[in-house]
C-alpha cells in the first residue's frame, strides 16, 4: 500500500493519496485549498492516476479543490449527502467569526460541486483496486465519514478520520451542525472498537494510532471511563 500526504492551504488540511502501489490508480482524500500543485507533484513522483476524490466532510478547508481535481482528471467525487450543501455554501458550516474571513481566505473564488458528484452510501467502495470502508461518523459535521483501508497480512488497518479524531484531540463541535454528544458516540463506535494497531490519518496534524489515542487522548479516556 502506498500513502502519501501533504498539508494544503492556510489551515493546513491534510490531503492524502492512497494507492495499491506505484504505477497504479489512486484515490485522493480531502483536496483542500491550493492542493492541486502539490497533488500533481505526488502523482508524478509515484506515477499515479486518480480514480476518485473522497471527502471526509464538507468544510471548505478539506473540499475546496475537489471540483478542480475531480473535473481535471475526469473522475467522480464522493461526499455524504448530509454535507453536500457545504460544497456550494461553505458559510453554512462556519461560526460567524470564521465566516466573515472566508472571502479573504479564498480570494473571491466561487465554490461549486464537481461535475460528477456521488453521495456516499453504506457499504464499501471498490476504487483503484482497493476496497475502502465507509463509516458515517457525525458530530463534527452531520455528514462526517471515516474511510478505512483494511490491513491484514500487509499491515494494520488505516483510518482517514478527517476532523473526527486527531493526535491528542478530537474535532470541534461548536460550528453549525456540530454535536458534542454525537461525536463522542462516533468516536466510541468507529475508533475505540478497533485494535490498538489501527493507523489514524487525521485531517490536520500528524498521524497516530488508535492505541496511542486510547491511552493518551483525554477525550477518548473519558469515553472509556463512562
Amino acid at each position: 500500500m502506498l500513502i502519501d500526504a501533504f498539508p494544503a492551504g492556510p489551515l493546513a488540511a491534510n490531503c492524502y493519496v492512497a494507492a495499491p502501489g506505484p504505477d497504479a490508480g489512486c484515490v485522493v482524500v480531502d483536496p483542500g485549498q491550493d492542493a492541486a500543485a502539490d497533488l500533481d507533484r505526488v502523482l508524478a513522483e509515484h506515477r499515479l492516476r486518480p480514480e476518485a476524490v473522497l471527502l471526509t466532510h464538507g468544510h471548505f478547508d478539506h473540499v475546496w479543490s475537489a471540483a478542480e481535481v475531480a473535473d481535471r482528471h475526469g473522475v467522480p467525487a464522493y461526499v455524504h449527502p448530509a454535507d453536500r450543501g457545504l460544497l456550494t455554501d461553505p458559510v453554512r458550516g462556519l461560526d460567524p467569526a470564521l465566516a466573515s474571513q472566508l472571502s479573504a481566505l479564498l480570494g473571491g473564488a466561487e465554490p461549486r460541486e464537481p461535475r460528477e458528484l456521488r453521495e456516499l452510501e453504506a457499504g464499501p467502495l471498490r476504487l483503484a483496486g482497493m476496497e475502502i470502508g465507509v463509516e458515517h461518523a457525525p458530530g463534527h459535521t452531520p455528514g462526517s465519514v471515516v474511510f478505512a483501508l483494511p490491513g491484514g497480512d500487509a499491515g494494520p488497518e488505516t483510518l482517514f478520520t478527517g476532523d473526527l479524531l486527531f493526535a491528542g484531540s478530537i474535532g470541534r463541535t461548536d460550528f453549525p451542525g456540530g454535536d458534542h454528544a454525537e461525536i463522542l458516540r462516533s468516536l466510541e463506535r468507529v475508533c475505540l472498537r478497533r485494535p490498538d494497531t489501527a493507523e489514524v490519518l487525521p485531517g490536520h496534524g500528524p498521524g497516530t494510532t488508535v492505541g496511542r489515542e486510547r491511552a493518551a487522548n483525554p477525550f477518548l479516556r473519558d469515553i472509556a471511563a463512562r
